[in-house]
């Protein structure tokens, strides 16, 4: 009975929190686009005695929770860093499983009922043409069935790799100057931008990042310049919305300087 009144006095003290925290972040302005590097899922699930791919299931219920919280906030760009170049060097049998998961989950996101309501654009970013056809197939169909949207934006880079997106956009623009359509002199950070996959979307406000790992994994080279960087040491699965909702009022306690 001690037991249950302590974990009863506990929840009502996190709800009282938990609300506490959201009335003071809804009072200020929120970032207009939040990225997440979701790390921590294979250790999720060695901590509690899981399988590999039950922590990557769990990881990817938490990121429908995520969407959930950025609607809920007002937060109009999501960016996640699901699957990186260097990923594929894991074991084959993981590889196979978070395809399969891939395939399915572009599909059910395409068909959910919050995406249509609410009006939001999935879009997938990063070397697509490596990916299993099945997977490739989803993506086009999210995209397609979302194109026209522009209330929110959901970016789910896959095959994703920050170096390997900067040489794309050099090889692109050299195309253009060996080909006539851009001089040498026309090369800028504007013109630069516009290769790049996020081309549309304006940089991210804040990166967040779970597991305790502080640093970047090749995520957004470019675009995160004047970020600003949240590290939590909870890994992904693990993540509460007040965690997410601490992230989100360190940010708006910061003062950004943009390099000034």
């Amino acid at each position: 009975m001690t037991g249950e009144i302590s974990r009863a006095i506990a929840s009502t003290a996190y709800q009282t929190y938990e609300k506490r925290l959201l009335k003071e972040i809804t009072s200020r302005p929120v970032p207009g686009h939040v990225a997440v590097i979701m790390d921590g899922n294979r250790r999720y699930a060695k901590e509690f005695g899981l399988l590999v791919s039950e922590g990557h299931e769990k990881g990817k219920e938490k990121l429908e929770e995520m969407i959930e919280w950025c609607l809920e906030l007002g937060i109009r760009v999501l960016t996640v860093y699901a699957f990186s170049t260097e990923n594929v060097s894991r074991g084959s049998h993981e590889v196979t499983t978070l395809m399969r998961m891939f395939a399915a989950n572009f599909r059910n996101l395409a068909d959910d009922d919050r995406v249509h309501k609410h009006g939001i654009r999935i879009r997938v970013i990063g070397q697509r043409e490596q990916l299993p056809e099945d997977v490739r197939s989803a993506i086009e169909y999210a995209e397609e069935r979302t194109k026209d949207y522009d209330a929110y934006s959901f970016n789910i880079a896959v095959g994703y790799g920050g170096r390997q997106e900067l040489l794309r956009a050099v090889r692109k623009i050299a195309e253009e100057v060996r080909d006539g359509r851009m001089k040498i002199d026309d090369i800028s950070e504007e013109a630069f931008y516009r290769h790049l996959y996020t081309s549309d979307l304006p940089d991210p406000d804040l990166v967040l990042r779970t597991s305790g790992e502080e640093r970047i994994s090749n995520f957004l080279l470019w675009q995160l310049a004047y970020s600003e960087l949240y590290f939590s040491d909870v890994y992904w699965p693990g993540f509460r919305k007040i965690d997410f909702l601490r992230a989100v009022r360190s940010f708006q306690l910061r003062k950004r300087r943009f390099g000034e």
